[in-house]
């Protein structure tokens, strides 16, 4: 589903000063050349983000068994990394497709043969709409659907898809949302007249009907589960409706679910999937960070996480700072900022420091804590008995929230054997398209 040539060709790519934290001694180099003299992680500068290879590759093989005892399909969020490397690794997994939030993500993934691209947002740029016109009369192969929430939004796609000579139509699946939610129709009546209005145009063909409950809860208290369900269930019941009224053609996709609530969407729509009168039903989830995970936001809230699974998915990032200055007793001055680690659901952790045992400074670093960040500069604050663990010069390894916002300021990432190890090894290097 990844053309592989495209995904060979990145490892002739020459390094440059473009590549964050990678040296002068790297550049002119091809990624191939420089892998090949086995880096290690005391190589390159810092700040940093890696990825490490053995959790990755547990992630993505952990998710891909619970899809398939579940009996459902997993389209995997493409935005999240914007790095086609992964994509593939998730295709080689199993994935159906990649879903992704913007026409030029689409192009982008297209650019690497991605041949089943789910768009979960309604596409009414006509400029965009030529573009995939185009696409798909040059590639009777690809596979795509898009999202519609309104009368209005099937409206203009049809207009814009009038003069664009279609050999068949574009797939549409209605979107509903919760009060608020993001985009969606926030009425059943509102969600049938969608449907209605795709069924009808002879350019858009009705595909299925979706949502993101993620949106309505943020933690796993009863109150937000209750809400995740009630519209996870409303999703299977206009599904049914639709399907009742003979709206859809032979297939169609039922689908819901990013990274947090999974297990819900698996409980209330799996026994969706199959065939029923005619109609071959799909059940799609769209988990975006499971791959990388965290150690902030997702592990928290995860139904595979550590507390909740007894296969459970594990942070595949860090961050690595060094010290700059220590102008107080208390306080450490690292060189990872806002442009270079996330902070919007979750400052960093200070977990351990390079070169030490993975466990001699846990006791030490635990009562340590990120307390701000500037746009170049963590402030680690150090009470009491920590202030003499990380002296200038020491670089700390951090634990992430939210892979969604850590990956795009990076355009090159490098992949280690091993986070835990003293110095880890570089086995491979991430291309990232944001």
């Amino acid at each position: 589903m990844i053309d592989s040539a495209a995904l060979a060709a990145l490892d002739g790519r020459v390094l440059g000063p473009e590549h964050k934290s990678f040296p002068p001694a790297a550049w002119g180099k091809t990624v191939r050349e420089y892998l090949s003299a086995g880096p290690t992680l005391d190589w390159l500068s810092t700040p940093l983000l890696t990825v490490d290879r053995a959790a990755l590759q547990s992630n993505v093989a952990l998710m891909a068994s619970w899809a398939r005892s579940a009996g459902i399909q997993l389209a995997p969020h493409g935005k999240t990394t914007m790095a086609p490397q992964l994509w593939a690794l998730q295709f080689d997994a199993g994935a159906w497709g990649i879903t992704l939030a913007t026409p030029w993500q689409v192009q982008l993934a297209r650019s690497f043969g991605v041949g089943r691209i789910l768009l979960a947002n309604p596409m009414v740029d006509p400029v965009a709409l030529a573009w995939l016109a185009g696409e798909l009369r040059a590639d009777p192969s690809f596979d795509f659907f898009s999202w519609a929430d309104s009368v209005r939004t099937a409206e203009l796609m049809d207009r814009a898809l009038g003069s664009s000579q279609l050999e068949r139509p574009v797939n549409v699946i209605v979107e509903i949302g919760g009060p608020g939610g993001r985009s969606g129709a926030r009425s059943s009546e509102t969600a049938l007249a969608v449907a209605m209005a795709i069924h009808r145009s002879p350019r858009l063909a009705l595909a299925g009907i979706g949502g993101y409950e993620g949106a309505l809860s943020h933690d796993r208290e009863s109150a937000g589960l209750s809400a995740v369900r009630r519209f996870v269930d409303r999703i299977g019941r206009l599904h049914q409706r639709i399907a009742a009224d003979g709206l859809y053609g032979t297939d169609a996709i039922v689908t819901a679910g990013g990274s947090a609530f999974h297990d819900i969407v698996v409980d209330q729509l799996a026994g969706l999937a199959g065939e029923r009168n005619g109609l071959r039903t799909t059940v799609l989830v769209r988990p975006g960070a499971y791959a990388i995970h965290d150690d902030g936001l997702y592990a928290g809230i995860s139904p595979l996480a550590p507390a909740r699974a007894e296969h459970p998915l594990r942070s595949a990032m860090h961050g690595w700072a060094r010290t700059l200055s220590r102008p107080e007793p208390e306080l450490a001055l690292l060189d990872a900022g806002k442009r270079d680690l996330p902070f919007d659901v979750g400052l960093p952790v200070p977990q351990r420091i390079m070169g030490a045992n993975p466990g001699a400074f846990g006791a030490d670093l635990a009562r340590a804590s990120v307390t701000a960040l500037n746009t170049q500069h963590a402030f680690l604050r150090l009470p009491g008995s920590t202030a003499d663990a990380v002296p200038v010069g020491t670089v700390v390894r951090l634990g992430l929230s939210d892979p969604c916002t850590a990956f795009d300021k990076w355009r090159l990432i490098p992949v280690v054997d091993d986070a835990n190890a003293a110095n880890p090894r570089i086995v491979e290097l991430l291309h990232t398209f944001f």
